[in-house]
């Protein structure tokens, strides 16, 4: 086989060898036209083969091609000095981390919204003095520290940052680094905003819409709207806190609160009456957006899979675009039973970290779109292996987003890198300022109606942070901004997890 390979790799050598000749001796004839001429010598530079063609060298060809790439710094020379942050007030606290290098350019990235910036932090001292463009070395170095949810927030916002500066490094955008694009703009989907009366939330529908453009939206059908509905929901006060809510975030000093209760031992049932209340939402809301539009919905509340098939079977003639997070993620059995059992498609997976732990869902077609949330998944380029792998399967992928325009653009390279993406949240529609964090490194809009611009040419991630506007808006517990973080330096821990 191997003499083969050898006798085939000789011959093309001879050929390409003769085919160089011939157009060297186009080019040096007197008769050639100016035109012809100067198409054979662009030819002849235009890429490795061709390059290859004129006679050049393997090394010449590779500096003759990348001889016009224009460099911010030495990328082999590249040492990451200094990890910094900055707590944003967006989603109650979303922390935007910088990396530093000994070349002056840096990387942005951002710890997941409502997750501690120590999870990053506690990163530093791994990473310090290693070349950030080696970016999966990195990734598979401190992705021990990463764990599902919010856990993971640390370890992919370093990542998004490695991205962002190997970006720089190379003067390329981030999705040419993932292998290239699919897309040069991003779907999006956006909650439906709610109203004191259907009047006002027709008119915000259209706002959402006819003028702010979006063509997919996402809505809440939860069983909190059955408060105060006499015979609609079994064992709810039970689980009430002092207001009377089933509140499934903000308890977390009480470890067997509702919220912090796994779906299948709450042993909290809707009744048909409820499930028709809930109905009465869908169809409210289907109504009013028609059916042009993809309609998802979420935050159902904390109740076992048979609920979730019944709820599911209470809102199939809406044609949902989805059913999202009906139980926890890693009921994988149980998310198979659902799926069978209802005609809408369900999803998960905002919590999930790493394609390890996605990989039970998709291999057994437990979901039909998995969910990823970059922030948590594993950053950039894991969540492209998810998507991926979810394709080969015949799994569309759909993403979540609840932070900052880093993240977002994170996202927005990762969705244009990905073939099976269907949208990307946009959890901050509505917030004036949030857009203005940022600033765009080649002059284009973040977002036009509805979809998210990729960026064609701007390194990176694309973006630049606008100062002062993310230091009108650093969260009340933690007004520091990008200070010294000098006590993380030192590593304190042996983390090798092996024998």
């Amino acid at each position: 086989m191997k003499s083969i390979l050898q006798k085939i790799i000789a011959q093309n050598k001879q050929q390409e060898k003769e085919t160089a000749e011939a157009m060297q001796a186009e080019i040096n004839n007197p008769q050639t036209s100016d035109s012809r001429r100067s198409f054979l010598k662009k030819s002849a530079l235009g890429g490795i083969s061709l390059g290859a063609l004129m006679g050049m060298s393997f090394e010449d060809t590779i500096a003759q091609t990348t001889s016009k790439v224009s460099r911010a710094s030495k990328p082999s020379e590249l040492k990451i000095t200094d990890m910094r942050y900055a707590l944003t007030s967006v989603l109650g606290g979303t922390a935007i981390i910088r990396i530093d290098t000994n070349q002056g350019i840096y990387g942005l990235g951002e710890v997941r919204d409502g997750a501690d910036p120590r999870y990053a932090l506690m990163l530093k001292s791994r990473i310090l003095g290693m070349n950030p463009c080696n970016v999966e070395m990195i990734f598979k170095a401190i992705k021990q520290f990463g764990g599902q949810s919010r856990q993971a927030g640390g370890v992919c916002g370093v990542e998004m940052a490695l991205w962002d500066l190997c970006g720089k490094a190379y003067n390329v955008p981030a999705w040419q680094l993932l292998g290239g694009r699919y897309r040069d703009q991003v779907r999006l989907y956006a909650d439906t905003p709610e109203a004191g009366s259907p009047e006002e939330q027709a008119k915000l529908i259209k706002f959402r819409t006819q003028d702010q453009g979006y063509t997919w939206l996402k809505m809440d059908v939860s069983i909190g709207e059955l408060k105060g509905k006499p015979g609609t929901v079994v064992n709810s006060k039970f689980w009430e806190n002092a207001q009377g809510n089933l509140a499934q975030w903000g308890d977390q000093s009480n470890y067997m609160s509702y919220g912090n209760t796994l779906h299948p031992f709450t042993q909290i049932q809707i009744t048909d009456k409820g499930f028709e209340e809930l109905a009465k939402i869908a169809e409210n809301v289907r109504s009013m957006v028609g059916y042009d539009i993809p309609l998802s919905t979420d935050h159902y509340g904390h109740f076992d899979h048979n609920n979730g098939i019944r709820l599911g079977k209470a809102l199939e003639k809406y044609r949902l675009a989805w059913l999202e997070d009906i139980i926890s993620w890693e009921y994988t059995d149980q998310w198979k039973t659902i799926s069978d059992a209802i005609e809408t498609p369900t999803t998960t997976g905002e919590d999930i970290f790493l394609l390890k732990y996605f990989k039970p869902l998709i291999d057994k077609k437990a979901v039909d779109i998995i969910h990823p949330d970059l922030a948590t998944s594993g950053g950039l380029l894991e969540t492209k292996r998810i998507g991926d792998y979810a394709e080969e399967n015949g799994i569309a992928m759909a993403m979540h987003q609840a932070g900052t325009p880093v993240s977002f653009m994170a996202n927005v390279h990762c969705a244009a890198a990905t073939q099976n993406f269907l949208a990307l949240e946009h959890h901050s529609v509505d917030l004036p300022w949030w857009e203005s964090l940022v600033k765009t490194t080649d002059g284009r809009k973040l977002i036009t109606k509805g979809y998210a611009t990729v960026p064609l040419t701007a390194p990176g991630l694309g973006i630049e942070l606008n100062e002062e506007v993310v230091k009108q808006h650093l969260h009340q517990r933690d007004k520091t901004f990008f200070a010294p973080t000098k006590e993380w330096d030192e590593r304190r821990s042996h983390d090798r997890i092996f024998s």
